[in-house]
């Protein structure tokens, strides 16, 4: 018994718990020792100035407990930080995590928290024991000493001063260090002051764009009946498709099809959803990411131009860009939201039925965006079982070990998606209309390809797996016999370096759009098209250079590999 009480005194007393509550603050900084590739001053930096501002208030209470339960918001950021790195294995909670916070639904959150048990149970084990020692801290009739508080003082005093004097050296010998990126927790502190400015733009959105136009018209025939579908693919990776010389074939159907232009050299300039959508719905680039908050959307060209539009999604609304695009059409639905059951989860079969509906309303001129559910994780809930052509394909948790068949269940989801591409043409193809379709992916996806492991998509530094996207056009017999400049023209741009950012200026051209807003250099259908630098639109909206985004040479072999321009 008296051993017992001895342990128990030990681990309750006010001057252990002061430094084991240090110890639980700093040890997101420790691992950033071993996860991010800083310099030996810039991680001295890291530990140093962040422990002596802890060190600091905790020596302002008597009772430790009460300055660790204050400190919460940085327990919750270092619990956050903890499941990031295990995630995708380096970086900093980024602005777009935040932002995906409030614009992922719920049941996509709950399939990737379901993979992330170890994690959870890890962050668990270190932070809920001491916010449960926090508040015996608080109840203890024990205080810690002014003379140890005093004394602690001094010590968090002479830490700073260090921690700041070198510093002020990194900030002399690194020019590209700065406080405010690289050094946790102040580094997430401002990225939630960046998410919270970005969320507040977008609830003005409506007000900011109100008076925008186009001043879009149309340059093709009055009588010449035309039907443009621009399809936005989720998580597809180019390295999948068999079009892209995947040793699966995984597209049978799409390869049999005349008319079709396969872009080789195609990479999103974004791994996030609700940054890399609006990019392929508007004018936008990551050059100029913040006009957004100004500009409408393709939808708004079309109508303008005197085209029915529809904008028809299998994903849930998520008060983001891709809603308010969306919204700009004639006639839009979000299909998942019609049934009040929360397991209602339709096939992109639904959306051909509402193609089909569409065509059969005989507009002279339509234009329709489908939004598809396509390859995001869980790749099982992504196709009907009836159409696994690999197996197996049942996917027990994300983890190494399952790779084989998560693999499985991810070409499923090609085959799925080049089945439901083939069809959709076969119905534009039976309208005997001047009709054409372009169809590219948001971003890609990781699944445990190397030996980094990483998996899923919308890490803070990105992978060729993430970046490299298929993007198609097909155009159909009456069209060509239009427009067969475009087709040629497309084809003669097939292998060279496109991003993204072309999806609008490209549906606008084969639409015969013209606006001020449509720049013919980024239109893969015209005679100056041109190869841009390759952009990438990092964490704080920042146009950077793909060889700048801290991609590892890993990455730059599969550039390499698959005949990508970077």
């Amino acid at each position: 018994m008296k051993h017992f009480k001895n342990i128990y005194h030990a681990v309750f007393d006010q001057q252990v718990l002061f430094f084991f509550f240090l110890f639980v603050l700093i040890v997101p900084n420790i691992f950033f020792l071993f996860t991010e590739k800083m310099s030996f001053l810039a991680n001295l930096c890291n530990i140093l100035v962040p422990l002596s501002f802890y060190w600091f208030l905790m020596s302002l209470s008597a009772k430790p407990g009460k300055v660790l339960w204050i400190l919460f918001p940085f327990i919750f950021f270092g619990a956050f930080q903890l499941v990031l790195l295990y995630l995708f294995g380096e970086s900093i909670i980024a602005v777009d995590m935040f932002l995906n916070l409030a614009t992922t639904n719920s049941s996509e959150a709950m399939e990737l928290l379901d993979n992330l048990t170890p994690a959870i149970i890890g962050v668990c084990f270190l932070y809920l024991p001491a916010l449960a020692l926090g508040i015996a801290s608080i109840y203890r009739k024990e205080k810690l000493t002014d003379n140890f508080l005093r004394k602690e003082k001094t010590v968090s005093s002479i830490i700073l001063s260090i921690g700041i004097l070198f510093t002020l050296f990194t900030y002399q010998v690194e020019p590209g260090y700065k406080i405010q990126t690289d050094m946790f927790p102040l580094n997430v502190c401002y990225n939630v002051g960046l998410a919270i400015q970005r969320q507040h733009k977008l609830e003005l959105y409506k007000t900011t764009s109100s008076g925008f136009t186009f001043q879009a018209k149309p340059s093709h025939a009055q009588e010449e009946k035309e039907i443009y579908v621009l399809v936005i693919g989720e998580t597809s990776r180019a390295l999948n498709w068999g079009l892209y010389g995947y040793e699966r074939n995984t597209t049978p159907q799409l390869a049999r099809i005349n008319g079709l232009t396969i872009f080789k050299d195609a990479l999103t300039q974004s791994n996030t959803t609700h940054k890399s959508v609006p990019i392929l719905l508007s004018a936008v680039s990551a050059d100029n990411y913040d006009c957004i908050y100004k500009q409408k959307g393709i939808v708004t060209a079309f109508k303008e131009a005197g085209f029915h539009t529809a904008f028809f999604s299998n994903q849930r609304p998520n008060h983001s860009f891709i809603d308010f695009f969306g919204e700009e059409a004639d006639i839009y639905d979000f299909i998942k939201e019609d049934s009040l059951d929360s397991k209602f989860n339709p096939s992109d079969d639904v959306l051909l039925d509402m193609v089909e509906k569409e065509i059969w309303k005989n507009y002279n001129k339509q234009f329709i965006v489908l939004h598809t559910y396509g390859s995001h994780f869980n790749y099982q809930e992504r196709y009907p079982t009836t159409k696994a052509a690999f197996l197996p394909d049942q996917v027990e948790g994300a983890e190494v070990k399952y790779r084989t068949n998560l693999i499985n269940a991810y070409d499923n989801t090609i085959c799925y998606t080049d089945d439901f591409l083939s069809r959709l043409i076969t119905i534009l193809d039976n309208t005997l209309a001047s009709a054409a379709m372009l169809y590219t992916s948001d971003h890609g996806e990781d699944i445990f390809d190397d030996n980094r492991n990483l998996f899923l998509h919308a890490s803070p530094v990105p992978s060729y797996y993430q970046l490299h996207v298929p993007y198609l056009i097909w155009m159909s017999q009456p069209y060509l016999e239009n427009h067969i400049s475009l087709y040629n023209t497309a084809k003669e741009n097939s292998s060279k370096a496109i991003s993204s950012n072309s999806v609008f200026h490209t549906m606008l051209d084969i639409g015969g759009i013209n606006t001020p807003y449509k720049n013919d250099s980024l239109s893969v259908v015209s005679k100056d098209f041109t190869e841009q630098k390759r952009l990438y639109l990092n964490d704080h909206n920042l146009p950077i250079l793909l060889k700048d985004i801290k991609l590892k040479e890993t990455d730059f072999n599969m550039f390499r590999k698959m005949g990508i321009k970077y």
